[in-house]
C-alpha cells in the first residue's frame, strides 16, 4: 500500500553533475529536513533513480533514512536502471550485466538490503525485451528487488513484456511511471487503457509540467531563478498551458487553492492513477503540494479544465470509438 502522493528526490544532489545542477542542489541537512516533513505527513512512497545526479540522490536519500531512524518496513523505496553512470560501454542500458551491477550499486548507495520497486527507466534499443524481462525476473528472485515496474515505455512494448512474462511464468511489471499533467495527456491514448486492462498502477511524473503549472510563468515572462528558465523540460505546448493555468487560477479561487494544487488535484482524480510523484526544493513547496490532497474538484471544475486542455484525437482511437458505437 502506498500513499496517494509519492515524493521524488530528483532535487537531491546536483553539485557538479551537469544538467542536474539546474534541477536541485539539496545537500544532507536540507534533505533530512525535507524527508522528515514528507514522512511526518504520511507519505510512505519515495522515488529516486541511480542516474539522478549520478548516484548523489540515492546516497543522500539512504543517509537520510539512516539519520532519521526510519524503520525499513515503513517506507516503499523505488529506484531505476538504464541511464549512463560512467563512460564505460557497459554502464548503460538494460542488459543483464548492467541490471545486476546497477542494483548492487544502488543498494550500496541507499544503504539498504533490498529495493521495493525497480523501474526500467526507459527503452534500450540494443537489448531484446525478452532478455530484459528474464533478467528482471532473476533479479527479483535474488531477493534484492521486490517488484518491477516501467518508466517511459510505449504501450505496445509494455504489453509485449507482460505477455512474455505470463507465458514464461516470470515476474510481471506492477506499474507504470509516465509523464502526465493536465497539459500533457498523451498517455490517455494508449497507456491508460492498457494499464487498466493489465491491472497496472500508474505513477505520473512531472504533474506540474516541470513547474510550468505553478502559475509562476505568464505570457509576460517566467519566474526569476525558476528551473525552467535554465532547463526547459519536459516539453509542453506553452500557449495551451497559459490558457489552462488561467482556468485553474479561477477554479483555485473557489477552493482557496493555488494553480499548482489544482493541477495536482486534477491528476490525482484521473482514472487509473495510484500515486502522483511530487518534488520540491523547500519545505514550503512540500507542504503546499501535500495540501493539494485536500482539494476535490467538482464535475464542473473537471469539465472546464477538459475544455481548455483537450486531448487531440488520434487514429485508430477515434475510429475505434466511432465503430464501437454500433455495439451500444
Amino acid at each position: 500500500m502506498v500513499s496517494e502522493l509519492c515524493f521524488g528526490t530528483m532535487t537531491f544532489g546536483g553539485q557538479d553533475a551537469g544538467m542536474w545542477d539546474h534541477i536541485g542542489k539539496l545537500q544532507q541537512k536540507e534533505v533530512n529536513d525535507i524527508m522528515k516533513t514528507v514522512l511526518d505527513a504520511g507519505i510512505n512512497f519515495i522515488d529516486t533513480a541511480n542516474v539522478y545526479s549520478y548516484g548523489q540522490s540515492e546516497q543522500l536519500l539512504g543517509q537520510s533514512l539512516k539519520d532519521l531512524g526510519i524503520q525499513r518496513d515503513n517506507v516503499v523505496i523505488a529506484t531505476k536502471v538504464l541511464g549512463r553512470m560512467n563512460p564505460q560501454p557497459n554502464s548503460v542500458g538494460l542488459s543483464r550485466y548492467h541490471i545486476f551491477n546497477s542494483v548492487d550499486q544502488s543498494l550500496q548507495r541507499l544503504q539498504l538490503d533490498h529495493i521495493d520497486i525497480l523501474y526500467v527507466h526507459g527503452v534500450d534499443p540494443k537489448t531484446e525485451v525478452e532478455e530484459i524481462v528474464h533478467s528482471l525476473n532473476d533479479i527479483v528472485n535474488t531477493g534484492k528487488v521486490r517488484y518491477i515496474a516501467i518508466c517511459n515505455w510505449p504501450a505496445w512494448m509494455v504489453a509485449q513484456a507482460q505477455t512474455i512474462a505470463h507465458y514464461n511464468k516470470w515476474h510481471k511489471f506492477i506499474g507504470l511511471q509516465h509523464y502526465y499533467s493536465v497539459v500533457t495527456r498523451d498517455i490517455e491514448h494508449e497507456l491508460v487503457p492498457m494499464a487498466a486492462n493489465q491491472h497496472l498502477a500508474i505513477f505520473p511524473w512531472s504533474p506540474l509540467a516541470g513547474g510550468f503549472l505553478t502559475g509562476k510563468f505568464t505570457r509576460e515572462g517566467g519566474a526569476a531563478g525558476a528551473r525552467r528558465e535554465a532547463f526547459d523540460f519536459p516539453p509542453i505546448d506553452k500557449e495551451k498551458a497559459y490558457n489552462t493555468v488561467d482556468v485553474m487560477k479561477a477554479i483555485g479561487q473557489q477552493h482557496n487553492a493555488t494553480p499548482a494544487q489544482v493541477a495536482l488535484a486534477w491528476v490525482r482524480q484521473q482514472p487509473g492513477i495510484t500515486s502522483t510523484i511530487i518534488g520540491a526544493k523547500t519545505i514550503e513547496q512540500v507542504n503546499a503540494n501535500i495540501q493539494s490532497t485536500d482539494v476535490v474538484l467538482t464535475a464542473d471544475d473537471l469539465q472546464k479544465i477538459d475544455a481548455v486542455s483537450p486531448l487531440p484525437a488520434q487514429y485508430p482511437g477515434w475510429m475505434v470509438r466511432r465503430q464501437s458505437a454500433n455495439r451500444d
